[in-house]
């Protein structure tokens, strides 16, 4: 599957997508354990996917044999990926959260699903349907509720706003590169994309490092993960085979399934898997306005997914 040869049906295709959303939603807790034991926010992310790029570089190579022609004639694709949908998505996020609190940057990355539903219509012509726009509303109130924002989004800073909107630009460009596929051999496979895509992402940040524009720093000794103090590549591993090889190579194939406005929206549900991770690692409970607007993403997820069901019940 991870070649690409059979792509997975639209039914299957919403499992990888949640299960990508689980997977990246992980992130939070693992990343939390090494930030405070001291690493900067930068040389987390590089650290993620870079081993997460060097576990998959075995597959992609032998899923490639013969094939590394794919991967010179999308080049500025799998550039592109990696640039925007990895590193920008991650440097802009990293940096907002700077200036905003957690919850108002989260908000500002995901309005990147609008941007989605906009480059749809307007480089393919794919106008949003009532359906869809309902969807669309009704998720980003949900989202709204979930973050929760009561009492911090006061006095916001240009700055962070400039930046968590840089992080929705890499995000859309994540599903909308992500989702790029013929059908033909010469695609790109799903594999070989996430692990290109990491690698370069953690070239781009790790040169931002050493060029001192990317504030790098770790610490190599206990953390404190769920309440245990543990060693520091217990979060490492978390953060590279959990909330990168599994949410990339799962989020990229349900995006080829589902195509980048329904994957996106799907991707809305990391927000709710992450309040509910934190709970049970981190024992922080969600209040009832979160549960309900967990709910709203869901019911705004339903809608788009009927909106894209609609051409074939017309056509049957």
């Amino acid at each position: 599957m991870t070649g690409d040869a059979m792509p997975p049906t639209r039914s299957f295709g919403l499992l990888l997508a949640l299960l990508s959303a689980l997977t990246f939603s992980t992130s939070g807790p693992f990343a939390r354990a090494l930030l405070d034991a001291g690493w900067t926010a930068p040389a987390a992310v590089a650290t993620r996917i870079g081993v997460a790029a060097v576990v998959l570089a075995v597959p992609a190579a032998l899923l490639l044999r013969g094939r590394w022609g794919v991967i010179r004639r999308d080049l500025t694709g799998v550039v592109l990926f990696g640039v925007l949908g990895v590193a920008a998505a991650q440097v802009g996020f990293f940096n907002a959260i700077r200036y905003l609190p957690v919850g108002v940057a989260l908000l500002l990355e995901y309005l990147g699903v609008v941007l989605v539903v906009f480059w749809m219509w307007a480089v393919h012509g794919q106008r949003p349907r009532a359906l869809t726009a309902a969807g669309a509303i009704t998720a980003i109130v949900g989202l709204v509720l979930v973050l929760d924002l009561r009492g911090g989004a006061g006095g916001l800073s240009l700055v962070g706003v400039a930046w968590g909107l840089f992080a929705g630009v890499g995000l859309a460009s994540y599903f909308v590169l992500g989702a790029r596929e013929s059908g033909s051999d010469d695609d790109v496979p799903a594999l070989a994309l996430a692990t290109a895509g990491m690698a370069i992402g953690a070239v781009v940040l790790v040169l931002l490092g050493v060029t001192g524009l990317l504030p790098m720093h770790a610490t190599f000794g206990q953390v404190s993960l769920g309440g245990r103090e543990l060693s520091w590549l217990v979060p490492v591993v978390g953060l590279s085979l959990v909330a990168a090889v599994v949410a990339y190579v799962a989020g990229i194939l349900a995006a080829r399934a589902l195509g980048a406005r329904l994957s996106s929206f799907v991707g809305l549900t990391e927000v709710l898997f992450a309040v509910l991770v934190a709970w049970l690692v981190l024992d922080e409970l969600p209040a009832p306005v979160q549960i309900a607007g967990g709910v709203l993403i869901v019911a705004g997820v339903a809608l788009v997914r009927l909106d894209e069901r609609k051409p074939a019940l017309v056509s049957a």
